[in-house]
């Protein structure tokens, strides 16, 4: 039997997609891109469904200018119901030695970081920093074990990403396209589990 430090499955780097049966205003229908996972708990963020503000009017609430037009008109995610005044950004992130550090970030697999401090944002505000980001108001957490009784309960199917994915389709496109790399089309689920 494995001890309670055990800790059999980690879907840090993973998409938990959302199963037609999961009834939640605001989980249903949703995507959630895992930034860590351990015995603890896991932490993640809804990457499908945005805020009705844009990264222009973000850095300008933070009074700061933005230099980078590629990342002007992309829409704010709404991460998850928790920390919702705070941002979240999900970013490449290639150490490289003597390479800045952030103040508050959290590696998530080589290449790809998440970082809750304004430092990361006053790069971006200069043109210098990540090249490609996501930004996200709130973050979605799950304390020890909760992950795993969703998971028991058919409420998520997860699969492995890249950030060749998540940066390059809009949030509309990313629940369809993430059953599309599961190879399962979810018209054709249902919602409740079968039993023998």
């Amino acid at each position: 039997m494995p001890s309670k430090q055990d800790h059999p499955i980690d879907l840090t780097g993973h998409l938990l997609i959302a199963t037609p049966g999961l009834e939640d205003d605001l989980f249903g229908g949703s995507v959630v891109y895992v930034c860590e996972h351990n015995a603890q708990g896991a932490l993640g963020l809804i990457i499908n469904k945005t805020t009705d503000i844009n990264v222009r009017h973000l850095f300008s609430r933070l009074e700061l200018s933005l230099a980078r037009d590629d990342l002007a008109d992309l829409p704010v995610l709404m991460g998850g119901p928790l920390h919702q005044d705070r941002g979240f950004v999900l970013h490449e992130a290639h150490v490289l030695e003597g390479e800045k550090q952030y103040a508050s970030s959290l590696p998530v697999t080589a290449g790809l970081a998440m970082t809750s401090s304004k430092d990361v944002m006053n790069d971006m505000s200069q043109g210098i920093g990540p090249r490609k980001a996501l930004m996200a108001l709130g973050c979605s957490s799950w304390d020890e074990g909760q992950l795993e009784s969703e998971l028991a309960a058919n409420a998520w199917l997860t699969v492995q990403t890249d950030a060749d994915w998540l940066f390059t389709l809009t949030p509309s496109e990313r629940y369809a396209k993430a059953f599309q790399l599961l190879g399962v089309d979810p018209l054709r689920m249902v919602s409740t589990p079968g039993h023998a």
